[in-house]
């Protein structure tokens, strides 16, 4: 086992593979920092370019990248507050306030350092637990797999915001929403309004884009402020290597935390999706004081950074031992093994043992090299959270809309964007967490195909008494135990801090779900209580094996909104009181959500998307950011054709050229190319 080991890793020292290597590290980062794209994508990009290459060089360019876009995606979780992958959800909670207290660099320090320690532990124990994994895959079946996605809805239901009652109802309303499409038992479609785009589910990333990106840069358009709203010469204990210091502090919390990922993350399908949310709930369980979590807390960074890098590792083991890929992305590194002539199974443990320590080396190497590049450039990167928000919208709404058109290439994406930010922004005004609603979306499908199976293999509920589905369903309820006691202790600490500081109430406002707004949430609970209604009424038309999974959303969501209700209504009538009258109060509402610029906004982005449709991607995401910049940010006209430019170059350098993206077939498509002179290329334009 040492001859291989030390066989893997000269293998991965020598050229080019470790030239490579590099180049897949440097795709990673890019791919990782930029919303809408990540992991995925890179591998469907560069899984052609491997076609002839030898093992190990091919595996170091995949592996390469794919390893380090869990720790680049630190930069738009933390900077903007978006996912930048789905691995990356709980480090929003604490990351994106960091920054807006101007300790942006504190973050990526923290998060930089531990995704290394995460990446290089996960490969580690790769290597060690090869022989002894057989026994702990097959404990997992169906039924266990199913419990354990409730305990990840039951974490981030209760972690993210003030009410449980609203954090577990948000992932009944994922659950719901990813019963869009066909079911997972019969061929039956569901919930899809006779429209073709939504026979195969709701796509995630217009969904995750919009839920997120759209009220978190539109915070910085109406409120014309920077990410941080800490003048930069204020900040204090922001440093990078605080954040380095942070991690020893905290090791033993980090080295915790890579364990879980490592393990967690080789449970197929599931893992990678919950990782981040068990280790950020172990983070807040085990600690003595929690009142900092979701206001900044550095310790809300490194457990989830911790875990989603130790997954890689993880998630290699079914992959490689058994051909049992535990995520899309290893599904895709499955079909490389296969093209360059492996088999999984016994082999890969046996005669090529060589070439799976390759490929842990290439993660260890990768982890370290990433860290390292993004150490010395993110000091850069954090300054971007002092710059004026205005100079920042047009760019980031560019990435979001093209991450969201790489989903599907379909008008549907945009809409589905646009919708959920108006949805996000209703429910990040209204108090309500987000989180939930995404990995509800997620684990979804998973969740009802192992309900399916465990409903069929044990001819009913029988394997709920199977000893770990017992033990997982023991932490769901010790977890909402714990988390309404946290949340009512918080709550009356809260309370009396105000009392003697009432500036702390604004941190409060700001923290995912922490909004206190009855006359915004009100409606939306309204809206959303009649949804779940008829939702439950209308999957009674189907078949039972169809029905059973929206019913299990509806009903438990219907009954929880019922209280939701209750509590708003009660808010409402208290505002109504304090302001004279419900016309006053609602002024009052509307007013301290920004409703009258946020309409504007959407507004803008509206508009976009009609132009969209005159004259193609090309020239309508240009045109918003000249516009933006011209009548919104009160530019000068150099300074908005200049961006709009640099727009309109990455739109057709990258996106066109590089990712080959399919765009919308436009008025303007259909005639202009008949009439450009032969020497212009018509890519140019459309």
């Amino acid at each position: 086992m040492f001859e291989a080991l030390l066989e893997g890793l000269i293998a991965v020292f020598q050229w080019p593979a470790i030239g490579f290597l590099l180049l897949g590290v440097l795709l990673g980062i890019w791919l990782g920092a930029v919303p809408g794209l990540g992991g995925i994508i890179g591998l469907v990009l560069l899984l052609p370019f491997t076609f002839g290459m030898d093992t190990v060089p091919a595996f170091a360019l995949l592996l390469g990248m794919f390893a380090v876009t869990s720790t680049s995606d630190t930069i738009a979780s933390v900077m903007l507050g978006i996912p930048g992958t789905a691995a990356s959800q709980a480090t929003i909670l604490d990351g994106y306030p960091m920054a807006q207290q101007g300790k942006a660099a504190r973050a990526f320090g923290a998060a930089f350092t531990v995704s290394a320690f995460g990446g290089v532990f996960g490969a580690m124990i790769l290597a060690v637990s090869l022989p002894l994994i057989l026994p702990i895959i097959k404990s997992f079946a169906s039924p266990e797999l199913f419990v354990l996605g409730l305990l990840g809805l039951a974490m981030v239901g209760s972690l993210s915001g003030g009410s449980i009652l609203k954090g577990l109802t948000v992932a009944c309303l994922g659950i719901l929403l990813s019963t869009i499409g066909y079911g997972e038992a019969e061929s039956i479609p569901r919930y899809h309004f006779e429209t073709e785009y939504l026979l195969d589910n709701l796509p995630l990333i217009p969904v995750v884009l919009g839920l997120f990106a759209i009220p978190e840069i539109m915070e910085l358009s109406i409120r014309n402020v920077s990410i941080s709203r800490v003048p930069k010469d204020q900040t204090e204990g922001g440093g990078m290597m605080e954040g380095v210091k942070d991690v020893f502090r905290h090791r033993w919390l980090a080295l915790r935390c890579a364990a879980i990922g490592t393990y967690v993350g080789m449970l197929p399908g599931l893992g990678a999706a919950i990782v981040d949310w068990v280790a950020y709930g172990h983070a807040v369980q085990s600690a003595k004081d929690k009142s900092q979590f979701g206001f900044g807390d550095i310790r809300g960074v490194i457990a989830p950074e911790a875990a989603n890098n130790a997954t890689r590792g993880g998630s290699l083991i079914p992959t490689v031992a058994f051909g049992i890929p535990g995520s899309l992305g290893t599904a895709i590194l499955l079909g490389a093994l296969l093209i360059q002539g492996l088999k999984p199974g016994p082999d890969m443990l046996t005669t090529e043992l060589h070439i799976t320590f390759s490929m842990v080396w290439t993660i260890v190497i990768a982890n370290i090299l990433a860290a390292g590049l993004l150490m010395m450039w993110s000091k850069q990167v954090a300054k971007v959270a002092f710059l004026p928000g205005h100079l920042l919208v047009p760019g980031v709404i560019l990435f979001v809309f093209l991450g969201a058109w790489l989903g599907g290439a379909a008008l549907g994406d945009w809409i589905s964007c646009l919708t959920f930010g108006i949805i996000g922004f209703i429910m990040k005004r209204g108090g309500w967490p987000r989180p939930p609603l995404i990995l509800a979306l997620i684990l979804g499908n998973i969740m009802e195909n192992a309900f399916q199976i465990s409903m069929s293999a044990h001819d009913g509920f029988g394997w709920l008494g199977r000893p770990i589905v017992l033990i997982v369903l023991a932490l769901i309820a010790i977890t909402i135990f714990l988390s309404v006691r946290g949340i009512t202790k918080n709550k009356a600490s809260l309370k009396e801090e105000i009392g003697d500081d009432p500036s702390k109430a604004k941190r409060q406002e700001a923290s995912e779900g922490g909004a206190r707004n009855p006359l915004i949430s009100l409606p939306f609970t309204v809206v959303l209580f009649a949804l779940f209604l008829w939702a439950g009424v209308r999957a009674f038309e189907w078949p039972e094996s169809v029905n059973e999974f929206p019913i299990m959303a509806t009903v438990p969501g219907a009954v929880m909104l019922f209280f939701v209700l209750y509590h708003d209504w009660r808010d409402a009538n208290k505002e109504i009181e304090i302001h004279g009258g419900l016309s006053a109060a609602y002024d009052v509402a509307l007013e301290k959500a920004v409703v009258h610029r946020a309409i504007m906004f959407f507004g803008y982005l509206l508009a976009m998307i009609f132009v969209m449709l005159v004259v193609g991607q090309k020239f309508a995401l240009p045109l918003f950011i000249f516009t933006y910049l011209i009548r919104w940010g009160s530019y000068n006209w150099r300074v908005a054709v200049g961006y709009a430019f640099g727009g309109w170059v990455m739109i057709v350098g990258f996106y066109d050229r590089i990712l080959d993206m399919l765009w919308y077939p436009s008025w303007l498509s259909n005639w202009l190319p008949e009439i450009l002179p032969d020497w212009m290329p018509p890519w140019f334009f459309v």
